[in-house]
Parts: structure tokens; sequence; C-alpha cells
């Protein structure tokens, strides 16, 4: 099978934004608790924190992470997580049906962001809470001192703020799953009155409004329209989520989701033009699409907890999605939307990090590992920053129950101008067939491979475990080579490639 790609150097989409390889972080299960904070850890530092984790998270440069939650958040009171940690309650999380001792808060959060080199992306309660809880949280977090929250801040061992610039207001208030949840009329005048007076505290914040929950909400995209209307103007951002799924065990129904991840963009992307039209504003209004991920393998086995069965424990194991190779491709496919739209979004953040479904899996007081969708992440990350082309694409497709002829070659392509590269990431959706792939570099000058990875397995099935973490692992690729102003390259059945080009 042949596809061709054409790349030029003026066709372009936007500058990437870094923080659309952001992640999160919530008090869910093992997140947090077992997952970057175990004290008793033989690899713990000073502040219980898990050496082996933080550096695992180190090599992945995640701009941002968001914060504590999630449906947690929506009855989280922020005070619980400050002062002496042998005076904070324990608390009962309603979202996860699971009890919290609170030992880790904004303090020791915001050191071990500082550790492992990123930015905190805090949400506000506005499910139990509201608009005075939230002006005091920032206050508390952002202010230098001279008032009751910044020096209770510094009497609690913070000298200097936090300064933390993006703020999420609420989680998914659309979801009647959520704590405190409210109708698109409701939530959008709190939201807005609770951005207007962080405004008042800082004009420059970046403030997140929250979107639908998933697509297939019975009130998207009126949600949008209707927040959007009464928020437009004090906001930055309109939140989006998404889980990927394949309980049916169909492949190639699976690795064409990111199709409708795509329209989901859209709708609000034009959504997001119709209000700013409307009000005639110059404002412009981007997407977060601060949760995402493959989501379905552990389902079944959270149920007792999830229903209440098991009591209240402490830090369970929940939503431990054991990733495979399949997921690999979904990942990819996914990442590759989102450089392809990034002109709208702006912020994306893998849901989540360490142990719920998460690129990082630990045991309690053992080993740390990369799962299988650590690569196509960490990939991207790494190399996915620059500028985004917009590629033509000329590929035989496929039809899905999610839309008609989807391109078994899915790609990317990011100009980083700076450093002379060009890199593409690849994903062959066939099962059976190579792709011989063509990709004409126009505009561009020279090129030398400057590195080939390559991830395929026999078994879409396979896995990384603590006794054999490199089942499923990137290795060198061969065979790619730039001659006559193309690149070209083989793409095996079911596989992810990136190449690198140095101008």
């Amino acid at each position: 099978m042949k596809a061709t790609v054409t790349a030029h150097k003026d066709y372009t989409i936007a500058e990437i934004d870094d923080r659309v390889y952001g992640a999160f972080l919530e008090h869910l299960g093992r997140a947090i608790y077992s997952g970057i904070y175990e004290p008793d850890h033989p690899t713990a530092d000073a502040d219980g924190m898990r050496g082996d984790v933080a550096e695992l998270v180190k090599a992945l440069n995640i701009p941002l992470v968001r914060y504590p939650g999630g449906n947690f958040v929506s009855a989280y009171n922020w005070e619980d997580g400050i002062g002496p940690k042998e005076d904070r309650p324990t608390r009962l999380d309603l979202a996860w049906h699971t009890s919290d001792n609170n030992e880790v808060g904004i303090h020791e959060f915001a050191k071990w962001c500082e550790t492992v080199g990123t930015e905190m992306m805090l949400a506000v309660n506005l499910g139990s809470r509201g608009l005075d809880a939230a002006r005091n949280f920032l206050e508390y977090v952002n202010h230098p001192g001279g008032s009751y929250w910044s020096d209770l801040r510094i009497k609690n061992g913070q000298k200097d703020p936090w300064n933390v610039k993006v703020w999420c207001l609420g989680n998914e208030m659309d979801g009647p799953w959520q704590v405190g949840h409210k109708d698109a009329e409701e939530y959008a005048k709190l939201a807005n009155e609770t951005a207007k007076a962080m405004r008042a505290f800082d004009s420059s914040l970046e403030l997140i409004v929250c979107g639908s929950s998933h697509a297939d909400m019975p009130t998207y995209p009126e949600w949008e329209r209707i927040v959007l209307e009464h928020t437009y103007d004090v906001v930055d951002h309109v939140s989006l989520h998404m889980y990927f799924r394949n309980p049916e065990k169909n492949t190639e129904n699976f690795l064409a989701l990111n199709q409708k991840l795509d329209r989901y963009i859209e709708t609000i992307a034009s959504t997001i033009r119709y209000v700013k039209g409307k009000k005639r504003s110059k404002r412009d209004v981007y997407i977060s699409f601060d949760e995402w991920n493959v989501w379905y393998h552990s389902q079944q086995q959270d149920r007792a907890i999830l229903q209440g069965s098991t009591g209240w424990p402490h830090a369970p194991a929940l939503l431990e999605d054991i990733y495979n190779f399949e997921d690999v491709l979904q990942v990819g496919c996914v990442i590759n939307t989102f450089i392809r739209r990034s002109d709208v979004v702006k912020i994306a953040c893998i849901a989540q990090l360490v142990n719920v479904i998460a690129p990082i899996m630990t045991e309690r007081g053992g080993d740390a590992w990369k799962q299988t969708i650590y690569y196509p992440y960490y990939f991207a990350s790494i190399y996915g920053r620059g500028t985004a082309l917009h590629l033509l694409v000329n590929s035989p497709g496929y039809d899905s129950i999610h839309d008609d002829n989807v391109p078994y070659l899915d790609v990317s392509g990011v100009h980083d101008e700076e450093n002379g590269m060009l890199t593409f990431f690849l994903v062959n959706r066939h099962a059976n067939e190579s792709i011989d792939v063509e990709i004409g570099l126009q505009g561009f000058t020279g090129g030398t491979i400057a590195d080939h990875q390559v991830m395929t397995h026999s078994n879409l099935e396979a896995v990384n475990t603590s006794k054999n973490k490199e089942e499923v692992a990137p290795r060198k690729g061969s065979g790619a080579q730039v001659a006559d102003g193309k690149l070209s390259a083989s793409l095996p059945p079911y596989s992810y490639q990136m190449i690198r080009v140095k101008l």
C-alpha cells in the first residue's frame, strides 16, 4: 500500500503551545498516595516524594500539571491541605467513595512540581463551594504577603507566592454525577462572577471555563454556547474531555475514534467563533483539552469500590488501566489530532500521570515503570514542539462506525525552525499491510535522517509489567531516507513511528 504526503514550509497551522503536552494528577486512587508520594519508599526524598517516579516524570518535560481534580475538586476544601500534617483532617471523598488524609496539599504539590520541572494548573471548587473559596485560594497561592491568606501561607513555610497563572473554574459541571452539578445558566453565572473576582485580583490570569464532559452529553454543544455567552469576556479557554474505549475489541473502530475527536474540537471551535461574532468581540478563546486518555480496561474491577461496598478505603487501586500495544496506536493518533488542531487547542492534559489511567505505574514499596503509552507521549512532548505543518495526505482508507474513509495513515508534522528539524509522527492503522509513504519536503533545504523510532508488536494485547518493563518499547528504525526533496519510509502493519529530519 502506498501513501503520499506533501509538507510545505509555508503551509502551516499554528505554533504549537507547549502546554498541549500537559498532564493531570487528581486525589484519586493511587495517583498521589503511593504514586508520586510514598514516604516509606526507598527512593523517597525528605518530603516523601518518590524519586523513581520523579525521574520518569522529568524525562517527559511536562509543561504543566492540572491539580487537584477532576471530580474530586467539586467537594474539596483546599484549606484541608495546609498547615501541619498531623493537624489535617481526614475527609470522605464523595466522587470516588474513598477517604483522603490530606497529607498532600498545595505546599507538597507545589514543591513536587518544582522538583520535576513543571508548572501548576489549579482547579477551584465550584460544586460544593464557590466564589469566596476560590478568591481565598487564589490569594493564598499568589499574593506576596500582608493579607490574611498570604500571611497564613508564609506562616506555613512558603514565603514567596507560587504565581500560578492557569486556573480551572470547576470540573465537568455539566455532568449529573458531579457534586454540585448545575445547569448551563446556573454554572455560567457562577463561573462569570468567579472569573470577574479572580481577575480583580490579577487581570493576567488564564481562566478555563467548563465545557462538555464528552461529545455524547445530551447538553452538548448547547452547553458551550450558553456558558460562553455569559463568560466570553472573562475567560481564555473552554475545557473539553474525552476518553477512548474499545470494550468490543474492534481495533478498526477504536483507531478511528480520533475522527470523532476532531469533529468534537471543530464543533466547539465553531461555537467559540459563533459567540465571538455574536458579541462583536476581538478576544480569542481557545480549547483546553484537559482530560484525555484511553480508559476502559479497569472499569469492571473498580465497580465494588465505586459502589461503596468496600467502605471508604484510603488510596485504593482505582482506574489502573494496564495499557497494551493497541493503546500506543490510539495515543499516537490522539496526539496527532492535537498537533493538527494546534490553532485552537492550546492546552491538553493526559489523564492521568501516575497509576490512574496513566503512562507511569508503581508498586507500593517497589518498582516504577513506563506503560506502553509512555512512549508516544514522550516522543511528542520532547520532539513535537515548534510549528504544526498543514500536510496534504493521500492515503487509502476504510469505513468505520465513527467515520467513512478513515485514512490508514495518520500523520502530523512539526517544524522546529530554530533547531533546523522536521519531525513526523506516523501511525499505520492497517492490520495486515505495510504502507510505503513518501513525504514531499517542499520549501525545505537538504535533509538527513536524524532519528527514527519504531514501535511494533505481534500482539496487540502485549503490555509492560514490573517484571518485563520493555515488552513494548521503541527501537531504532531503518530504511527511512531523504533524497531529491522527499522523505520515504515503510510503516509495518499496526505501527507507530517518529522520523526526524535534520535540515
